[in-house]
């Protein structure tokens, strides 16, 4: 188990020579005929090969070749239209799968992957058996693929398509990328070609000649390209997905399907996560437990916190709650090879002594089972009242998420003392309902129903907001009624040209 913090990167990257011809294999092998498979799109005018598999390749087609030309050579070919957007939709999927090994994964299109492996290597063994791992493990889902590691993305990419299996030691980019071939760069064919006329076909070459020579011809971004390529520099690289604050995880030799064994280990994870948190000051806010199944799939649950956090215990508990609670239960099919828990957002935190005030020990037991009820029920579906500086009653609050514990702007005012009855109810409607108002005796017409009132308070009046020019209303004097049946109404009457009277809530 590890945590993703500052050290010196590692980067593993792949290489799918294939994908294109391996995605019409794995999804369709039933519609391919035995022929040697060619992809073919549209360029320079002409139709060209942009994708070939094995047999095509022994055959000696390869990318980039006319598509007539590949068929005077082999006449039986077939031929797929090519599809960039099924080929980067693999390219995704086949991302969310290597999260497993790394929670650092970029894209290298169109058809690469670069994953920094510098804070999870040692879940597998070492940096070699994650590199086989990975590679054993896409070739036997049948992907063709090659892989390499570096300390530069450009070094690892080069390594990667011309050295197969490659892991560059201690500052050996230099000596590692030498004899790989100047097309290894990935530069333009412009510069390329020229770097082959000039007879330098290898980096090592290219990287012997002066540097004030490469700069005053190819430009200074040639020269650094070299460099990164040497393990100089090196640009970053752009996960798909913001790497997480802190992470634990852990790996399986065999894989594990019983939610005992799952538990047990969210338990430890959590611990090791907390301790982590408390060695840099921080909490979490975010927390996100992801089980990586052995037939691939991945399965993330989310719990948010209200306030920074790092108890183990408590943690252990909203993650039980979330599990518990889940509409579509965690199934681990044939089993877990590896269980995350990251903390995707966090916040300082700093040492606090334990309190012996009572209502600071309430407050806290107060966030904890709104922590619980969130993680149960969801974010939305758990909310708290804020009051807002207005005396308008349908304005006077707001409804905000119940973990929202920043101290309102505006405290809530006191509208009666203790052993008096309630003057505004609790329950208002969503819009005042019109009503109509009858005499002798007193009585309500409401919802196709009249109801004699016996009892009568009032009026409160309230001058609508007179400033405000986009919603100009009428003042409204407020009633409190009480029918012979007890049932007790809220109204109140607009003062406009022609008086109306409107329900506004119900006591309770």
């Amino acid at each position: 188990m590890m945590a993703a913090l500052k050290m010196k990167r590692r980067l593993l990257a792949l290489w799918f020579q294939r994908l294109p011809t391996d995605r019409l294999k794995r999804l369709k092998p039933q519609a391919l005929t035995p022929l040697p498979l060619v992809i073919a799109e549209k360029a320079q005018n002409a139709l060209r090969l942009c994708a070939v598999d094995h047999m095509a390749a022994r055959l000696g087609l390869h990318v980039g070749q006319p598509l007539a030309n590949a068929r005077a050579m082999v006449p039986e070919l077939e031929v797929v239209p090519a599809n960039p957007q099924a080929d980067a939709q693999l390219l995704n999927q086949l991302a969310d799968w290597c999260d497993r090994f790394t929670p650092v994964v970029a894209l290298d299109p169109p058809d690469g992957l670069i994953l920094e492996i510098a804070g999870s290597a040692h879940l597998f063994g070492d940096e070699q058996h994650t590199l086989e791992k990975v590679i054993s493990t896409l070739r036997a889902k049948h992907f063709t693929v090659q892989g390499a590691i570096a300390n530069t993305s450009l070094a690892a990419r080069a390594l990667a398509r011309h050295r197969d299996g490659y892991i560059v030691g201690e500052n050996g980019e230099a000596k590692a990328v030498a004899s790989l071939p100047v097309e290894a760069l990935q530069l333009d064919a412009t510069t390329t070609h020229a770097f082959r006329r000039a007879g330098l076909k290898t980096i090592g070459q290219v990287a012997g000649r002066k540097r004030s020579e490469i700069a005053a011809r190819f430009g200074a971004s040639t020269l650094s390209i070299i460099d990164e390529a040497q393990g100089q520099g090196g640009r970053p690289i752009t996960p798909r997905q913001t790497p997480p604050d802190f992470w634990q995880a852990q790996n399986f030799a065999e894989p594990v399907a019983t939610l005992d064994v799952v538990r047990a280990v969210l338990q430890t994870l959590a611990v090791n996560l907390c301790t982590l948190m408390q060695q840099e000051g921080m909490g979490a806010r975010h927390l996100e437990a992801s089980f990586y199944r052995a037939d691939g799939a991945i399965r993330r649950v989310g719990v948010e916190t209200g306030s920074a956090l790092r108890s183990p215990a408590v943690l252990d508990r909203l993650l039980h709650d979330k599990l518990a609670t889940l509409a579509d239960p965690l199934d681990p099919g044939f089993g877990f090879d590896l269980i995350r828990l990251a903390a995707l957002r966090v916040e300082p935190m700093a040492p606090t002594a334990q309190s012996l005030d009572v209502k600071a020990r309430e407050q806290v037991e107060v966030d904890f089972l709104t922590d619980r009820l969130v993680a149960r029920f969801g974010r939305s579906h758990v909310r708290r009242f804020h009051p807002r500086d207005t005396h308008v009653p349908e304005a006077a609050w707001r409804m905000a998420s119940a973990q929202e514990r920043s101290p309102p702007a505006t405290p809530w005012q006191a509208m009666r003392t203790p052993l008096e009855a309630p003057r505004r109810p609790l329950r208002l409607f969503q819009r005042p309902e019109l009503v109509e108002l009858a005499q002798d005796p007193l009585r309500l017409l409401w919802r196709r129903a009249a109801r004699t009132l016996t009892h009568w308070e009032g009026p409160e009046r309230i001058a609508m907001e007179w400033w405000r020019p986009e919603a100009p209303q009428a003042a409204r004097d407020y009633y409190r009624a009480e029918d012979e049946a007890g049932r007790r109404y809220w109204l109140y009457c607009e003062q406009g040209q022609r008086p109306q009277w409107f329900v506004h809530g119900v006591f309770t």
